[in-house]
């Protein structure tokens, strides 16, 4: 009898409890579920910290205290901050995907709804797709090879005592090809002004394009890039609109895909990851545009970019980052740009690189073709080896991407092909002796799998080079 009242005790459903089956009833429900846990659980500000800290897109600002001072000085170890929130932030990404497919059987929905529940299944998958790549991208240490080790891949939704194994790249890669090619014949393209909001399919092509530039699979990388130039809705933005990208005006311009940050809603400024007030030389910048960086942009006359990246308030010895000045009444609260038009240009221009033979005509007129929509009267550029080509192609992109979370994985994919590794001036420390660079061939190229994921799971194998 006390094991019966013990058992009954237990198996009490309370009132007012929330499981999946009270919580899922509807298509409304499901899309609740992914537009407030999945959507809002996505998101780029890890890369965008990391990069500008530990690469050569920032100095130390006169207002620092210690913020990101150990990145900037090549500090990567598992304990780190921006590895840990990665592997957590993409994690919960994949989980809520995963709870939101398993709990798609408990829906109830009338014929006329069954395009709105695939579309809403489509979306999820290409954010977990998105999620993978992010993964392997920055813990893989060679995506490039199928049988290197990759990341941990979650099927369904695991118990709390899982403790699951990395993989090979080539799984991972599976899931990611099986997830967007699911989803294709079933999104629904979003219109409206808001449309770079949410997933689409030239969001769908745009991470295939990254996903297989970042393998060096370039003949699929060059089809999909182009693929997106040809039906995307928008061509590059010219010269005189361009600002407005980065104030979130209008109807997103060359966005293919960005995270919505709403004034007084949640997702945090990115502006203040290197000022604290404001984007200008009053802000109290902790983090100030790197001094090699904001030579190459102010280099040319007509460069919309300087003008637009650096405010105008910026004194001699202090470049204020204003790439993420804010939006209306909010300061330094911005969408995240994680897809842009200008990229698959990039990629377009990097696969003739890589196919392609001197003087990669080819790959100078798609880089022109950013810089005409960028400078005024822009300059025509030829190779006189590959390796100029590749330095031209990353020097581009470090103009172009600057802080938008691009330059670190830009280094390891492509840093050894253009002999090029961080950029840093001795203006960019506070400290004389400061180390300015390292070796492109150094592990921590390739991020450590954090120590919280080491000690939970004994499946776990960290990274060459960490302890």
């Amino acid at each position: 009898m006390s094991l019966t009242s013990c058992n009954d005790a237990i198996d009490i459903v309370q009132k007012g409890e929330v499981n999946n089956e009270s919580t899922f009833k509807t298509v409304n429900d499901l899309e609740s579920f992914l537009l407030g846990d999945v959507y809002s659980s996505v998101g780029i500000t890890n890369e965008i910290q990391f990069t500008a800290s530990f690469t050569d897109e920032v100095g130390i600002g006169s207002s620092n205290g210690g913020q990101q001072l150990e990145t900037h000085r090549f500090f990567l170890n598992s304990g780190s901050g921006n590895p840990s929130s990665m592997w957590l932030g993409y994690y919960t990404v994949i989980n809520r995907v995963n709870r939101l497919i398993d709990v798609s059987s408990l829906i109830s929905m009338d014929p006329s709804e069954q395009a709105r529940f695939d579309d809403i299944i489509a979306q999820a998958k290409v954010l977990r797709a998105f999620s993978y790549l992010q993964l392997e991208a920055y813990f893989s240490p060679d995506m490039s090879d199928p049988n290197a080790l990759g990341v941990m891949l979650v099927e369904g939704v695991p118990t709390i005592d899982v403790q699951l194994p990395r993989v090979s790249n080539s799984e991972i890669f599976a899931q990611i090809e099986a997830d967007l090619n699911d989803a294709e014949g079933k999104l629904i393209n979003p219109a409206g002004i808001f449309r770079h909001k949410f997933v689409s399919t030239y969001m769908v092509d745009a991470i295939r394009a990254r996903y297989y530039a970042y393998r060096k699979d370039y003949t699929n990388a060059k089809l999909y890039a182009q693929k997106v130039i040809d039906d995307f809705y928008a061509p590059l933005t010219p010269i005189s609109t361009y600002p407005s990208i980065w104030q979130d005006a209008g109807d997103g311009k060359e966005i293919i895909f960005g995270l919505s940050r709403p004034i007084g809603g949640g997702g945090g400024n990115v502006g203040s990851l290197f000022v604290f007030n404001s984007s200008d030389i009053n802000g109290a910048p902790f983090l100030k545009m790197g001094a090699n960086l904001r030579a190459i942009l102010e280099a040319v006359p007509g460069d919309v970019r300087a003008t637009t990246f650096i405010d105008p308030t910026s004194t001699a010895t202090e470049a204020i980052i204003d790439k993420y000045p804010g939006k209306l009444t909010e300061a330094l609260k911005n969408d995240l740009k994680v897809f842009r038009l200008s990229e698959m240009y990039f990629i377009l221009a990097e696969a003739e690189i890589a196919q392609g033979a001197m003087p990669f005509t080819a790959a100078s007129n798609l880089l022109g073709e950013v810089r005409a929509s960028r400078i005024t009267s822009p300059a025509a550029v030829t190779y006189t080896s590959v390796q100029d080509a590749w330095r031209d192609l990353l020097n581009e992109r470090r103009k172009e991407l600057c802080f938008e979370g691009h330059r670190y994985l830009d280094l390891k994919r492509l840093g050894a092909l253009a002999n090029v590794s961080i950029d840093r001036s001795i203006e960019d420390d506070i400290i004389p002796g400061a180390e300015l660079t390292l070796p492109i061939t150094d592990h921590r190229f390739t991020f450590p799998i954090p120590n919280s994921e080491i000690i939970a799971n004994s499946n776990m194998v960290q990274n060459p080079g960490y302890n």
